[in-house]
């Protein structure tokens, strides 16, 4: 399966799920067999086909100089970033995003992402979670001691919706 996110109408899918931005672009998440042609970001993905999973769509707001401190996630996602600036830091790598700039996370790698010292940074996105997840936040900090610490980012659920096989 392939979790990918296109600019444009979506088709109904039952594994679609849209977002509307603020200027009027709508922005589309499917899970499918096969990447859309124009697909902005495209990424396979690995279902334990013994788990029963959702969609979630939701918005994670920073303020300036925003951190999320090394964590995951029990699923992968595609992210959006809206405006600001983020700069994800996992498996060695780093790589600094821009608004419209997508970017794909695989959910149990590990994840430091700081945000631009100067302004408020949000992105959106559509991550694929076990169902016990519903309702539930999904961050789990690889430093326990992390969860203590006050955070700098607010996570909004919009929607959810069971993956239809």
């Amino acid at each position: 399966m392939r979790l990918s996110l296109t600019k444009g109408a979506g088709t109904g899918d039952p594994n679609q799920i849209a977002h509307e931005l603020e200027d009027g672009t709508t922005l589309v998440w499917t899970l499918a067999e096969d990447a859309p042609a124009d697909a902005l970001l495209s990424a396979e993905v690995d279902l334990d086909p013994s788990t029963e999973w959702l969609m979630r769509r939701d918005q994670v707001e920073f303020g300036p100089g925003g951190i999320a401190y090394r964590h995951t996630h029990p699923g992968p996602g595609i992210r959006y970033l809206m405006y600001g600036s983020i700069t994800i830091d996992s498996l060695g790598e780093q790589h600094t995003h821009g608004p419209g700039e997508p970017w794909f996370e695989r959910g149990p790698d590990p994840v430091l992402a700081t945000t631009a010292a100067d302004e408020p940074s949000a992105f959106v996105r559509v991550m694929l979670l076990p169902v016990e997840y519903a309702g539930k936040r999904t961050i789990t900090y690889v430093d326990p001691a992390d969860a203590e610490k006050p955070k700098t980012q607010k996570a909004t659920i919009f929607e959810e919706q069971p993956v239809q096989r």
